[in-house]
């Protein structure tokens, strides 16, 4: 089956990116790991640029833009991560950005965009409004859309993440990664599936927002359910380009309750003493969890790698 990303895109996205993202650490906690009744390694993208791994598409695919095209410049809609990656992307390269974001993002995650040289156009808070709030910018300047997981440059970038995974701790069982619009997950896997092939590769996701098990499950991509989950990096549907290969190379996705996100978070800050944001959390939540032990064939998997996706969180408004 031919994917719109492959090992080959995922190993060029790491060339160009290189000189711009950070090479994250890898690090391993003993309370986790009795905790866990495995080995853990936690690849720290919460140390990334921006702190989350959404730079490393962002900026492959704002450095894979012509010069023709980086001179129109880029635009999405985000209110997280993304909206910052791609700020911070568009002003290394030295080009323009129109990040679209709603009227109820936070104030926080607006200053940091705009702190990044960003042009910021409010909208209504509805996915309707965002999309024709892109439209009318593309049209008006001839920006390149740049979506947050949609994307074969964005989903190569976030590939690069398993690469460096691969070389830090070669002999890995599993892999666990969280999903949300399936970005991270699709590069993963699909780098994991080249490089490892038998190594078990295993998305998380908040059982409030279980959209992914259900559209694995029914074979079609199934929309997110009103987003209730404090994993609000999660809160996405699946794309047309990143469900296919979740579908087909992704061994399971495992549902973790709020209680356990929220544990996992504040365990991880207090015994890791690494501050991750409760959706870069829900891979840890996981294999603290009875679901994750009684899962079929996860006795061998003794060497288990972890992504924590992010370190973004209000200090102000903590869940504990």
């Amino acid at each position: 089956m031919n994917y719109v990303a492959d090992l080959e895109s995922i190993r060029a996205a790491a060339e160009r990116i290189a000189p711009f993202a950070h090479r994250t650490p890898v690090v391993t906690c003993s309370a986790l790991d009795e905790r866990a009744g495995r080995s853990l390694f936690l690849k720290c993208e919460n140390f990334q640029k921006v702190g989350a791994f959404k730079f490393r598409g962002a900026c492959n695919a704002v450095m894979s833009l012509t010069e023709e095209e980086a001179t129109r410049g880029v635009v999405t809609h985000s209110s997280g991560n993304h909206a910052q990656a791609l700020a911070l992307a568009a002003r290394t390269r030295g080009i323009p950005a129109t990040i679209v974001m709603p009227s109820d993002a936070p104030v926080v995650k607006r200053r940091a965009v705009e702190g990044y040289g960003a042009t910021v156009v409010e909208c209504d808070p509805t996915q309707e409004a965002r999309e024709e709030n892109a439209r009318k910018v593309m049209e008006t300047t001839g920006a390149t859309f740049v979506s947050p997981y949609d994307d074969p440059r964005v989903i190569s970038g976030q590939g690069t993440t398993f690469l460096e995974l691969d070389e830090q701790v070669p002999d890995l069982d599993a892999v666990l990664v969280p999903v949300g619009g399936g970005g991270m997950m699709s590069g993963i896997a699909l780098a994991a599936r080249a490089l490892k092939p038998s190594m078990r590769i295993i998305g998380v996701e908040p059982e409030l927002a279980d959209d992914a098990i259900e559209s694995v499950r029914t074979g079609r991509i199934v929309p997110q359910r009103p987003p209730r989950t404090i994993a609000d990096g999660l809160r996405t549907s699946l794309g047309e380009m990143t469900f296919p290969i979740i579908r087909d190379l992704v061994d399971e996705i495992l549902p973790v309750s709020e209680e356990a996100i929220i544990e996992a978070t504040k365990f991880t800050w207090e015994r890791a003493k690494i501050v991750v944001e409760p959706s870069g959390a829900v891979g840890i939540a996981a294999v603290m969890e009875d679901g994750y032990r009684s899962l079929a064939g996860t006795d061998g998997l003794e060497r288990v790698g972890i992504i924590l996706t992010g370190g973004n969180i209000d200090l102000d408004r903590l869940p504990w």
